[in-house]
């Protein structure tokens, strides 16, 4: 023990040696945060225990690389800050773990409960401020609450539809004698029960009798660790499927039932197949307003059964003809089962013996042909014109050449490309903020995926614009070597708001400038990060091969044109089925990158 820390002065175990080693108890290896006033028992705490500790660059870094290490592991990231502005730096990434329903545990520093309410030095309510967007808040006032509290908090992070749960430590809580508590155990987790056997019997007969079926995935499926059931699903049915951005990974890109991304820059293959469909079979989805583009409209000829595990957002946004409220892993091995069965009970997928009579034909099977016949009418294309690097193109290269790597992308157009163009082998290998939409994101949730993984290949894709909102990470990067590879699109300008103000604000650019930008090579290498500039399509194969060869971190800063533009895209408050692929008010010759018809 260290002989000058007060702890070890005082021969005792206070409250702050006592939560480290509970954090340990729960499997916690890395933590991520920033020391202050308030927290700093707890990091005197740390210098004995077998925590590592990563000391980021600001607070928001910390609570989003335990966002990305939760994302990328499925464990609870661990994020801690002191009081006042350190608590309140954490609240966007605690927000973003909410909304995408991401495991954390966030500890934060507090005066000490007798200033509680008094306005002292660095007191803030982060208690109050942080109810609405976690899924539990404990204000810890006394040390024998400690036992009770933390094993609630990692409880509930994981149990049910995982998210946020914030620990806010007076400081005399910390430093308070906590030799008489025991030693910490782990709260047992829950599992959902299985849908019900009357709805999954109900839903069985639906799937079986549509005759234009498509299976709509979601981020559900990544947390429920029900990736692999998901697949055996569509592959007893070969119903045509699409995904939703955060549930991509749940099928390989190249599966023959995969259509794509569904909503507002989905594939036209997934959009058509899903406003023409006659049922839905929804796993893990909420009918998301980016995937669903105009709710009235959107699948207007389809039943819906809806598979998820939280009950609430089953009917919440569309009614649901068949409800399987449960685990998702359970509903979908019991829909697997269920429908193989009546195949064997005479599907026409069933093979029969030589003397049996034909079978009849399976009146899917146009519905699938059609699909995959968008699927190839509509496939991407990549011979842009001209020697400008095409993002698209470029990023289905990355994934060509690092087929497994976790890949983290930022907000803007540059998320939308990641989406349309990378393909992901799991849905944890596709990390990027859904529901938020957070700016900064990239950069930390990368950091937070390579601590989770120190021996795979993570690729960070970042825009400009989200670049700087957490830049100060490239430190940490640096200091820690972390082998993060980063892929810059420089357009010099917030892309995607430049482009919703070509396309729906008359050209009326409004504080989207980015051209005075900083060199992003040199200040990666003032930071002791390799890092290289290319500008021209000949120069994308070698630069790139070189970034993933290279045994540490680097950025590879790549400008591309400021006015190429993310298609197809479904306009705000329009149908799925009315895409655009150019501005509709210019000749597409005009159009950065426009392809030819």
């Amino acid at each position: 023990m260290n002989a000058t820390s007060p702890t070890a002065a005082a021969g005792l175990r206070n409250g702050a040696a006592w939560v480290a080693h509970a954090l340990e108890a729960e499997g916690v290896d890395t933590i991520f945060g920033y020391p202050g006033g308030a927290i700093m028992p707890f990091y005197d705490a740390l210098v004995d225990s077998k925590l590592r500790h990563i000391l980021v660059r600001h607070e928001q870094g910390a609570a989003l690389a335990a966002n990305g290490y939760a994302r990328a592991s499925g464990r609870v990231g661990v994020c801690v800050a002191t009081s006042g502005p350190g608590a309140s730096n954490l609240v966007t990434g605690i927000a973003d773990a909410l909304l995408d329903s991401v495991p954390m545990v966030c500890i934060t520093g507090q005066v000490g409960t007798p200033l509680l309410g008094t306005d002292a030095f660095q007191e803030l309510d982060v208690f109050g401020m942080t109810m609405p967007i976690v899924k539990h808040s404990f204000l810890v006032r006394k040390v024998d609450d400690l036992p009770r509290v933390l094993a609630e908090a990692f409880r509930l992070a994981r149990e049910g539809r995982p998210g946020p749960v914030l620990i806010d430590l007076p400081k005399d809580v910390q430093v308070g004698a906590a030799t008489h508590l025991p030693a910490h155990v782990p709260a047992e987790v829950a599992r959902e029960p299985a849908p019900a056997d009357a709805a999954l019997a109900e839903a069985i007969a639906v799937i079986a009798a549509a005759e234009k079926p498509v299976v709509y995935g979601g981020g559900g499926i990544g947390i429920a660790d029900a990736a692999a059931e998901f697949r055996q699903f569509v592959e007893a049915t070969r119903i045509p499927t699409v995904l939703t951005l955060r549930g991509l990974g749940a099928l390989p890109g190249n599966h023959p039932q995969f259509l794509g991304m569904l909503g507002m820059h989905g594939t036209r293959a997934a959009n058509i197949a899903v406003q023409e469909s006659d049922l839905l079979v929804v796993v893990g989805a909420r009918f998301d307003d980016r995937a669903t583009g105009k709710l009235a409209e959107f699948a207007p000829f389809a039943r819906v059964v809806h598979l998820d595990a939280d009950a609430y957002e089953i009917s919440k946004l569309r009614t649901a003809d068949v409800a399987l409220a449960g685990d998702v892993a359970a509903g979908l091995r019991a829909l697997t089962a269920g429908l193989a069965a009546r195949y064997r009970a005479g599907s026409p997928v069933e093979s029969r013996h030589m003397d049996a009579p034909a079978p009849a034909k399976d009146p899917q099977d146009d519905w699938r042909q059609r699909c995959g016949k968008n699927r190839e009418r509509h496939a991407a294309r990549y011979d842009a014109p001209g020697q400008d690097i095409y993002a698209p193109a470029l990023l289905k290269r990355v994934s060509e050449l690092a087929p497994d790597a976790i890949v983290t992308a930022d907000v803007g157009q540059h998320q939308m490309w990641v989406a349309q163009h990378c393909r992901f082998s799991h849905p944890r290998n596709h990390l990027t903020s859904g529901a938020l939409g957070t700016m900064g994101f990239g950069l930390p949730a990368a950091m937070g995926a390579q601590f989770a993984f120190p021996d795979r290949t993570v690729v960070l894709v970042n825009g400009d614009g989200g670049f700087m909102m957490n830049v100060q990470e490239l430190v940490t990067i640096a200091r820690c070597r972390l082998p993060v590879k980063m892929i810059l699109l420089d357009n010099s300008s917030l892309g995607m708001v430049r482009q919703w103000q070509e396309l729906f604000f008359e050209k009326r650019y409004s504080e989207i400038d980015l051209s005075d930008n900083p060199d992003f090579a040199a200040l990666a290498q003032v930071c002791g990060i390799p890092a290289t500039r290319i500008e021209q399509r000949s120069e994308v194969e070698d630069a790139l091969a070189a970034l993933l060869a290279a045994p540490g971190p680097g950025l590879l800063h790549v400008k591309i044109d400021a006015r190429a533009n993310v298609w197809p895209l479904v306009p705000p408050n329009t149908a799925n089925s009315q895409m655009l692929d150019s501005n509709p008010n210019e000749q597409k010759a005009e159009s950065a990158h426009a392809l030819p018809a």
